[in-house]
């Protein structure tokens, strides 16, 4: 089983940027995501990267604002979030789909592990 630590979570204002960063543990290489969950609402899809980082997907609600990446080197994702809006309050959670499967599969099924979380809350 895979662990997933995220990092990088605060409070922020309206417009501000905040970058998130998930420790990865282990030697294979799998695809990954992040996804967020609002109070009161079901956790969503926010962004993909495949094991490569040559292919990434993002929800609508983040694109041209979020930026996934990867540093395969430190077993390290990271998801730049720029333009940040109240509604991008959430906790968000690293993911890691099943050993082999591609990052499209983010957007579709449950992934394989979930990290704890961590909380970004974003003031008007």
């Amino acid at each position: 089983q895979l662990q997933l630590v995220e990092s990088g979570g605060g409070l922020v204002q309206a417009g501000d940027s905040l970058r998130l960063s998930c420790a990865v543990s282990g030697r294979d290489t799998y695809a990954m995501g992040w996804f967020r969950q609002a109070p009161g609402k079901q956790r969503e899809f926010v962004a993909a990267i495949s094991s490569s980082g040559g292919t990434t997907y993002y929800a609508d609600s983040v694109k041209g604002r979020f930026t996934i990446s990867r540093d395969n080197a430190k077993n390290t994702v990271y998801l730049q979030m720029g333009s940040l809006k109240p509604e991008d309050t959430a906790v968000y959670y690293c993911a890691a789909a099943k050993f082999g499967a591609p990052a499209h599969t983010l957007t579709q099924m449950p992934p394989d592990s979930w990290g704890q979380g961590t909380q970004v809350t974003v003031s008007s």
